[in-house]
C-alpha cells in the first residue's frame, strides 16, 4: 500500500538491499513500517525477539550483521527475529526508537533482546565499533544460552555457508534520488 506521507529513504533502495538480503538469508523478517513494528515485537507470551537495527555504516558491515548471522547458528536462538533499517525504514525506526527504546539514546547499528515485551539486553554502536563479529557473535550466543529456548541455528550451516557478507560501507552507497 502506498503511503503519502512516508519519508523517503535516505540512500537508494536498490543499492542497500544486499545489506536487508544479509540479514534476511538468515531468518529475519523486516518492519519496514510502525504497524509492523508492533505486530513482531509487542510483548510476547513468553516468547523472545531478536531485534537488529541494520545500517549502511562499516561497523555494520564488518561487525553487527556478521555478528547475528553468526550468532544463530547457536544451538539456542531467540523465538523471533527482527530488523529495522535506519535511514530506510524510517518511521518504522521512529516507532521502535520512541515506543521501546525511548530511554536508550538512538544509534546504528543496534541489537536488542526483548522477552515478553521487555529489553533484556542492548548493544548500541559504540559497544559494536572496533570488536570483531566473532567476539561480538560469542557475547550474543552466550546470552541466548541464558535467555532464550527456541532450537537454532536459524539456517542451517549448509545454508549459513552460502552467505555472501554485504561489506559496502554507507560512503559508497548513493543517496536516495526519488
Amino acid at each position: 500500500m502506498f503511503n503519502i506521507n512516508q519519508r523517503a529513504p535516505i540512500y537508494d533502495p536498490e543499492a542497500v538491499q544486499p545489506m536487508r538480503d544479509e540479514l534476511l538469508f538468515v531468518g529475519f523478517e523486516e518492519a519496514t513500517t510502525p504497524q509492523k513494528v508492533e505486530d513482531l515485537i509487542a510483548e510476547q507470551k513468553d516468547k523472545t525477539v531478536f531485534v537488529v537495527i541494520n545500517s549502511v555504516c562499516g561497523c555494520a558491515a564488518g561487525s553487527a550483521r556478521p555478528a547475528a548471522a553468526q550468532a544463530l547458528q547457536n544451538n539456542i536462538i531467540p523465538d523471533k527475529l527482527v530488523t529495522v533499517f535506519a535511514g530506510q525504514d524510517r518511521e518504522a525506526v521512529d516507532h521502535l526508537r520512541n515506543k521501546y527504546l525511548s530511554n536508550i539514546p538512538p544509534s546504528s547499528p543496534f541489537m536488542a533482546l526483548f522477552k515478553n515485551g521487555e529489553i533484556v539486553y542492548t548493544l548500541p554502536r559504540h559497544h559494536i565499533e572496533g570488536r570483531d563479529a566473532e567476539d561480538i557473535a560469542n557475547e550474543l550466543q552466550t546470552l541466548f544460552d541464558k535467555q532464550c529456548s527456541a532450537k537454532g541455528p536459524s539456517v542451517s550451516p549448509d545454508k549459513y555457508a552460502e552467505l555472501v557478507h554485504a561489506v559496502m560501507c554507507g560512503s559508497k552507497i548513493p543517496l536516495n534520488r526519488n
